[in-house]
């Protein structure tokens, strides 16, 4: 019998989006396993990306019980509120909570995932509300990209945690096609509850240019570390491609 490859996720506990995506896209013989780390569906703001991000540590421990090849923080808010070394000191945390293993953070791939397309300029669709709109602006613009808007879809901003993980598809592509301007280089969609990533393949047939999205680029960079390389179809040229990673 093949011996399976195993992924292992962390999500916040509000949660109920990337554990299904990350089965639905999953290539034949890998298996997904997850953590949940306590977050409210009133938890907003720094204190509550603080409290979630303590949990780093001991969330990829115990998922390394399970001999999991690679893990992850399936999260974009959490590892974008700070600065660019908070990103990358999150995969440290991990790592070293999981003996060792290959760690991944959302932001740092999504950042990645813009160089592979060449992205200078972006536009982003998001359904966050303004505290997180703006901690993302100056983000990415730290990691050198020119963000021309973020633009926050006016239900779900306003519909909490959970809330976000309940909008249509369809909405999404309804809404992010119209925020994309047309000097972008890439659409960016991000937070992991957000089903943007159903919403992809569309949205990239509507604007003619790549779109990335939070558990889009998580899950490749994610892959690829565990050495899976199949091309994963419907979700975006991202996954389609799957090009190598850098580290």
């Amino acid at each position: 019998m093949a011996i399976r490859k195993r992924i292992g996720i962390m999500v916040p506990a509000t949660n109920t989006t990337v554990e299904p995506d990350f089965h639905r896209i999953a290539p034949p013989g890998v298996t997904i396993h997850s953590q949940r780390l306590w977050l409210t569906n009133a938890g907003t703001g720094k204190e509550a990306m603080d409290q979630m991000n303590d949990q780093l540590e001991e969330g990829a421990r115990r998922l390394a019980q399970g001999k999991v090849e690679v893990v992850n923080m399936t999260g974009t808010t959490n590892s974008f509120y700070r600065d660019l070394a908070w990103s990358d000191e999150m995969e440290r945390i991990m790592s070293r909570g999981a003996g060792g293993i290959p760690a991944v953070a959302t932001s740092p791939s999504v950042v990645r995932a813009l160089t592979y397309f060449g992205a200078r300029k972006i536009s982003v669709a998001t359904p966050y509300p303004d505290w997180n709109n703006g901690r993302l602006k100056i983000y990415f613009e730290s990691a050198g990209f020119d963000v021309l808007n973020v633009e926050g879809e006016p239900w779900a901003s306003k519909a909490g945690a959970q809330g976000i993980n309940d909008q249509d598809p369809e909405v999404i592509v309804d809404f992010a096609s119209g925020v994309c301007r047309d000097e972008a280089d890439v659409l960016f969609c991000p937070c992991t509850a957000w089903r943007s990533m159903e919403a992809a393949a569309e949205l990239e047939q509507r604007l003619g240019r790549p779109v990335v999205t939070a558990v889009q680029a998580t899950a490749w960079r994610t892959f690829r570390k565990a050495g899976i390389t199949q091309s994963i179809r419907g979700n975006g040229s991202l996954l389609e491609l799957m090009p190598p990673v850098d580290d």
